[in-house]
């Protein structure tokens, strides 16, 4: 096996870990339409989180240095 993927999707980890640990959750915008009538249109947009837990930005970061050790060790 070539030692680059495993260096390329180790760093994913790491990083996708950091920014996960760092930013706890996800945030979007759902645009809700409350009426509906001929031409006449009124929406409301709805702010929704989703919660990042901890344990999954950890396991990302020590599933990152796995790869990254791995991938470094196969010269």
């Amino acid at each position: 096996m070539q030692r680059t993927p495993l260096l390329m999707m180790g760093a994913i980890l790491l990083v996708l870990g950091a920014v996960a640990l760092i930013w706890q959750k996800v945030s979007y915008t759902e645009r809700d339409t409350l009426v509906d009538i001929g031409s006449v249109k009124v929406t409301a947009d709805n702010k929704k989180d989703v919660p990042l837990p901890p344990i999954l930005g950890g396991i990302a970061l020590a599933g990152g240095a796995i790869l990254l050790a791995v991938g470094a060790r196969k010269s």
